[in-house]
């Protein structure tokens, strides 16, 4: 780490390199003109262009240029930082200089994407490289920070995802601590039955993974836990979870009689509302941990579950506790949530034969509410409606909004093929089942998934398009030859308008975010527009999130299947297991540092820091940074009264020099 930055701008030799991105930025900006003024400024030895400056000739030709001309600082113009900033650091260090004498200016997403006049975007992308050149020249070597790493993983999320991260960690020789909030492990693979394409049983497969994770020796499992705290860095987090009492303990032999004995009943999560449960419960056979757990939103502590067994293995006095957790990596696999639909969406919650997708996937497992049968509203089912896209590729002021105003306009990606799944799931049980699929697109986008598509059209599945604009509509039949009348325009028939009666339908829905709010402020997470987590590179570093040392496991950012999940899951595993193994962690210098002859002990970063990062030398009466902890946010450096705090990579004379060139008239020629 360099000490106080010295000015070193009269010795600098500034290579500037900027990128055409494939005519990304070169169809809307003079990249060449750029170059040519950029070209003009004092210290700028070297100022060209390139059509991609990211490939191994542009990365070749920064590094040829840097030992031909002596460079000792460059400026690549290009794409956002966020995509190759560190890719240009790397290039940097391999042609022998210091990876932070570099600049990157973002002349895509903030001049060509966004400025439609040549001229005029030519001159903001000017004017952004010379406010560069201002920057650069006050720039210094640094060194980055190494902090070692607790060898120990915590895995928050005990579904699918999470559990073969879990175990992935774990067979590297990684101690891990896996969270799950609820009272049993499985997540929402627990509640599927028949999965795609290989048709196997959702629970089997699940139950053997399970018994990877739990006969794990370097594994510790806490179910019935929340995260409330956790703070820290890379290489040294600190979590604090609270446990929730299950009120059942391993001393319980006849959990049937507990379970019987009970008066209080609550709606079944586990089928989506179709039944009721008890609240001590098990949500099926073979989950795990295998004993029930006490709802305690609807348990009154009435205490007949204990005396239907003396007592023995329940207790109902139990009070949460605390833990903390130290780990030098966090993986979320947080999960998601199934789009449940408003009342009233095509009929939803006002005619008991409108349903969810989910709810027919419970219906016909043979473990369901109903041993497997197609009943629903206990009548047998003759004729069926699925209406795709339910709440996912929503429009504004066209379809239903959330509650809160917003609207899902993506595509859920999973829904198609899972419709249609159980669409010929349907038909070869009663193949007699007259089957109408109204559908807006169907994207069956992964291997094989076509072929769906294809058995359900040999199947006699009618197929209906309908506009977006012009959604179908769900009634009351009044002529009763069904239940259910469905209305909507064929776009495959010329826009002709056809009346389905049917005794159900089906809502193809989508999957939503699981509510993480509490995690998202936590990490400081990025989101994206849908609400998902955001990876800091969907092709470089795809399960990584821009909060260092905590990685993404599964659909917590974005709609996934079994399979997707359990690929990103494991491709989470062995970046934070290699991560580990590294035994120290390399961190940006970006850091606060404190003049000790110019802080006067006021205190003010103190309470500023959202870090905890600053404390007070008693003995010498100044401000002291904890580089471990201290993020860089500038904080603390802005709301220094005596100016006694500066950042490296930031200090004044860095910003005052970019902003002055910014605003000279001069910056752009």
């Amino acid at each position: 780490m360099a000490s106080q930055p010295n000015d070193a701008g009269d010795q600098a030799r500034i290579g500037v390199f900027i990128c055409h991105c494939g005519g990304n930025v070169s169809d809307v900006v003079d990249v060449e003109r750029v170059a040519a003024e950029v070209g003009k400024k004092p210290n700028v030895v070297h100022s060209g262009t390139h059509m991609f400056m990211c490939s191994d000739p542009g990365q070749a030709l920064i590094e040829e240029k840097i030992k031909e001309l002596n460079l000792n600082r460059v400026i690549v113009a290009a794409c956002s930082p966020t995509l190759h900033q560190l890719t240009f650091r790397r290039t940097l260090e391999r042609a022998g200089l210091n990876q932070f004498l570099f600049e990157h200016v973002n002349i895509r997403e903030q001049v060509s994407w966004v400025v439609e006049d040549r001229e005029e975007a030519t001159r903001k992308a000017t004017r952004l490289v010379n406010a560069a050149v201002g920057r650069i020249r006050h720039l210094v070597p640094l060194d980055k920070r190494r902090i070692k790493i607790h060898p120990a993983s915590l895995v928050i999320g005990g579904g699918v995802a999470g559990l073969v991260a879990a175990r992935d960690l774990a067979r590297r020789g990684m101690r891990v601590n896996l969270v799950e909030k609820t009272p049993f492990l499985g997540g929402r693979m627990a509640q599927l039955d028949q999965l795609f394409p290989s048709n196997e049983h959702a629970r089997e497969l699940l139950g053997k993974l399970i018994q990877e994770v739990i006969h794990q020796p370097l594994i510790t499992v806490h179910t019935n836990a929340q995260v409330v705290e956790s703070e820290g860095i890379v290489g040294d987090f600190r979590t604090r979870l609270r446990i929730i009492p299950r009120g059942v303990n391993h001393h319980l032999t006849y959990a049937g009689n507990a379970i019987a004995a009970c008066p209080e009943e609550t709606i079944s999560e586990f089928n989506f509302g179709l039944t009721r449960r008890k609240a001590i419960y098990m949500p099926y056979p073979g989950c795990y941990p295998q004993m029930p757990a006490i709802d305690w939103r609807s348990c009154t502590k009435c205490g007949k579950c204990a005396a239907a067994v003396s007592g023995k293995g329940i207790s109902l006095d139990e009070e949460p506790k605390e833990i903390e957790i130290k780990s030098g990596v966090i993986v979320l696999a947080t999960g998601y949530d199934p789009y449940e639909p408003l009342y009233g969406e095509y009929g939803y919650g006002i005619f008991p034969e409108v349903i969810s997708l989910q709810q027919l996937v419970r219906i016909l497992d043979e473990e369901g509410p109903t041993g497997g049968r197609l009943l629903v509203n206990n009548k047998p089912v003759r004729s069926m409606a699925f209406i795709h896209c339910a709440g996912a590729r929503q429009y504004e002021g066209i379809n239903m909004p959330q509650p809160d105003g917003t609207v899902n306009d993506y595509c859920a990606r999973t829904c198609c093929t899972a419709a249609l799944h159980n669409i010929n799931i349907i038909k070869e049980r009663y193949p007699d089942t007259r089957i109408f699929s109204v559908y807006q697109d169907i994207r069956t986008y992964g291997r094989g998934h076509e072929e769906y598509y294809e058995k359900a059209s040999e199947n006699g599945v009618t197929f209906l398009r309908f506009d977006p604009f012009d959604l179908p509509t769900v009634r009351h039949d009044t002529k009763e030859e069904a239940p259910l009348l469905v209305r909507t325009r064929d776009l495959l028939t010329d826009n002709l308008e056809m009346e389905i009666p049917v005794d159900v339908v089906v809502l193809a829905t989508g999957v939503i975010p699981h509510d993480i709010s509490e995690l998202v402020d936590m990490f400081k997470c990025a989101v994206g527009y849908d609400n998902f987590l955001l990876e800091v590179h969907p092709k470089l570093r795809p399960v990584e999130l821009a909060v260092s040392g905590v990685f993404l496991a599964g659909s917590c950012q974005g709609p996934m299947d079994i399979t997707e999940a359990a690929s990103a899951a494991a491709a989470a595993a062995s970046k934070a297991a290699a991560l580990i193994a590294q035994g120290q962690v390399e961190m940006d210098p970006f850091i606060a540092m404190v003049d000790e002859n110019k802080c006067t002990g006021c205190q003010t970063c103190l309470t500023v820091c959202p870090y905890s990062a600053i404390t007070k030398d008693e003995r010498k009466g100044v401000a002291v940074v904890n580089e471990a902890l201290c993020t860089g946010c500038g904080t603390c450096a802005a709301a220094c009264p005596s100016n006694a705090i500066h950042q490296f990579g930031f200090t004044d004379d860095q910003i005052l020099s970019e902003v002055e060139m910014l605003l000279s008239d001069s910056a752009v020629g």
